[in-house]
């Protein structure tokens, strides 16, 4: 890319330390509720101040330091669902920021922030903790359906940041992949083989989307009926069907996955419910 450009603007940023909540008579550990922070914070390599994960299988660590998601994708699902009760955060999200939409960003792109530098390394996973704190059951359902998941950033360069700060974009990720289309490579039923080694040739992709992305390329490359009851294995390799279980990134070989209470896939038909009128897609 040519100079610098300023992309956006930090709106809030948002921690929260784990808690056990009460979920279908079940006891979920769960960091999934951030809120504000006033004044600078410390951003570094595995977190932020103050912040931390309740499941550090499927969140946190290098590659998912820092979770982001947009206004404007606040603005849409006030609208989706007739709510004006939002409140930073309320995603699950630990920087709110105005810009960066999903179908904007890509995979390896790189900002600056404040003092700290952060690379894109994947989108938001289908968690059904962020159903927990939306009080709405399809919401990792929605965010896919409705191209609107978020993402992830790694830590660069450690730094301090404040809410009211540019965003700068400083360098373009290879390949030109969105947030949403990698978004949809893995978890629509549509894998095209030229896609996913486009994907594979991004080295800032987490470890964990490039082995599903693997898994969906070797399985591209064999007759359907080899591969009809196959599952791409999860990154983590632990059992689905609990709800302690990791949210790792669900696939099918040949069909979308839905999203059952533990993030794991299911190989029945979509479940994603259709757009309401006057909703936008991106």
């Amino acid at each position: 890319m040519g100079q610098p450009a300023v992309t956006g603007r930090l709106v809030s940023i948002n921690v929260g330390m784990p808690q056990d909540v009460p979920w279908r008579g079940k006891t979920v550990h769960t960091a999934i509720w951030k809120s504000p922070v006033p004044g600078p914070v410390r951003v570094r390599r595995l977190n932020i101040d103050g912040d931390g994960q309740g499941d550090l299988a499927g969140h946190g660590g290098e590659m998912r330091a820092v979770m982001v998601y947009q206004l404007d994708s606040y603005a849409h699902w006030q609208q989706e669902f007739g709510r004006d009760d939002f409140v930073h955060g309320q995603f699950g999200e630990n920087f709110t920021v105005d810009g960066l939409a999903d179908h904007d960003v890509c995979i390896g792109d790189r900002y600056r922030i404040g003092e700290a530098v952060f690379e894109v390394t994947q989108p938001r996973v289908t968690c059904y903790r962020v159903g927990l704190r939306m009080n709405e059951p399809r919401m990792a359902a929605l965010l896919v359906a409705h191209r609107r998941p978020g993402f992830y950033l790694r830590v660069i360069e450690e730094g301090t940041v404040q809410a009211g700060q540019d965003i700068v974009k400083i360098a373009d990720g290879p390949e030109s992949l969105t947030v949403v289309d990698a978004d949809r490579l893995l978890y629509t039923a549509d894998h095209p083989r030229e896609q996913l080694e486009k994907a594979l040739r991004i080295e800032a992709l987490s470890p964990g989307w490039q082995t599903s992305f693997r898994s969906l390329l070797r399985q591209a490359a064999v007759p359907a009926a080899a591969t009809s009851g196959s599952v791409p294995p999860r990154p983590d390799h632990r059992p689905p069907g609990r709800v302690s279980a990791v949210c790792a990134s669900p696939t099918s070989a040949r069909r979308p996955a839905t999203f059952s209470p533990s993030c794991s896939p299911t190989r029945t038909a979509p479940t994603f419910p259709p757009h309401c009128p006057g909703s936008t897609s991106r």
